[in-house]
């Protein structure tokens, strides 16, 4: 019987493979950006760092938004020219 993989950051350990569960772990802390969380407040960071590390983040996050955006638009149906912009 199948069940649900992870339920808020619980990882069932099946058939007493400990390694799975581990790595399942790891890819649900590394999706919700803990592991990163972590490894940043391991050691100071300095304000120049802090300054850098938030403006690539802000700008990574218009560009992916901006990105997501342009590809909506081109998976969109229904369109009157189904390639816009090869004519």
């Amino acid at each position: 019987m199948r069940h649900v993989q992870f339920l808020a950051r619980t990882v069932l350990v099946q058939n007493n493979n400990v390694e799975e569960a581990c790595r399942l772990l790891n890819r649900v802390l590394g999706k919700e950006e803990l592991l990163d969380q972590f490894r940043r407040t391991r050691f100071y960071e300095k304000p120049y760092q802090v300054r850098r590390r938030i403006n690539f983040e802000k700008c990574k996050a218009i560009y992916n938004e901006d990105m997501n955006r342009k590809i909506q638009f081109v998976l969109r149906k229904n369109r009157v020219e189904p390639f816009p912009g090869c004519s």
